[in-house]
């Protein structure tokens, strides 16, 4: 064995408290935070909606971070859970579309460790000269595209959940400041909301205060459309939002006011592009989230007196 090759073995060897601490900082990845004690406040959030979700979720992010140690992740980063997150994620939108199938296991194993791979693709992609400038990050991009080939494969096994039935603006809107939140990770519930709302917070008052900035601003921006008051309620509108919101706010942008005006505005067009999006076959995940984010960084590299972390 040579001595990089054993140096790079000891850098990803982990023991099985390692491995735990990642699997859960993968769900406070999905936020964009190392927080343990956030990661079990989300990991409680999907029990709240069924433990078979919480059991995919486990699955998802452990295959992930497998498969990004036999790609020589760094320990470090799999200890974070950064190479988690997107596994989690697989775990989450498996159940989503399967229930709490027996199918939905292995789906999630094997989706888990899709996702690093083609993490590794995603980054490279951006790493071309073309686009190596705008320091774009892969994000939840890898979740995804596995998980829309999982979804494509598995139609003949897809259940669907009855939605909340509201009747009013009223009523859409303060339901959809929590399940905006908790519909980031696919769950469905005001409580599981609640529960990541409180981790965020305890991650810091930033964080929860542009994941709610991004909730509201997402809603807002779907009634002004007139998008489906059961789909606003039920967080299907605004959710991406919320991530846009936390990523300009506290992850990505330099400055005192502007991230804050980034990032409520970024919401907004997030649920535009929503809106368009589920006019097209297929789940919306994330998307809208992320190209909403990759075009505004972009812009921040490109505009004067606006400047990245």
């Amino acid at each position: 064995m040579g001595a990089a090759t054993a140096r790079r073995r000891q850098a990803t060897a982990m023991g099985p408290g390692a491995w735990l601490v990642g699997v859960v900082h993968g769900m406070s990845q999905v936020f964009f935070q190392t927080n343990i004690l956030t990661g079990l406040l989300i990991l409680a959030a999907f029990v709240s909606q069924d433990w078979r979700m919480a059991a995919l979720v486990v699955l998802g992010a452990s295959a992930s971070s497998v498969a990004g140690q036999l790609l020589s992740t760094s320990g470090t980063d799999i200890r974070s859970g950064a190479q988690g997150f997107c596994g989690a994620l697989i775990g989450a939108s498996t159940y989503a579309a399967l229930g709490g199938q027996w199918a939905g296991y292995p789906l999630a194993v094997v989706g888990g460790l899709l996702c690093a791979p083609v993490t590794w693709a995603v980054v490279w992609f951006f790493n071309t000269k073309a686009l190596k400038r705008f320091a774009l990050p892969s994000t939840t991009a890898p979740f995804c595209i596995v998980a829309t080939l999982i979804f494509f494969a598995t139609t003949g096994l897809h259940v669907q959940a009855p939605l909340t039935v509201v009747e009013t603006n009223t009523e859409a809107f303060l339901e959809s400041l929590l399940t905006n939140i908790s519909q980031v990770v696919l769950v469905d519930d005001v409580w599981g909301g609640a529960l990541i709302l409180l981790g965020l917070f305890i991650a810091h008052w930033k964080v929860g205060l542009a994941a709610l900035l991004g909730s509201v601003a997402g809603s807002v921006a779907a009634l002004v459309l007139n998008d489906s008051l059961q789909e606003t309620a039920n967080g299907l509108s605004g959710y991406s939002g919320v991530l846009t919101a936390i990523a300009f706010a506290t992850v990505f942008m330099k400055g005192r006011w502007e991230p804050w005006v980034f990032a409520i505005i970024g919401s907004a067009v997030t649920a535009v592009v929503t809106l368009i999006m589920h006019t097209l076959p297929g789940p919306t995940y994330t998307w809208p989230y992320i190209l909403t984010t990759w075009a505004g960084l972009v812009l921040i590299q490109l505009a004067p007196r606006l400047y990245r972390r």
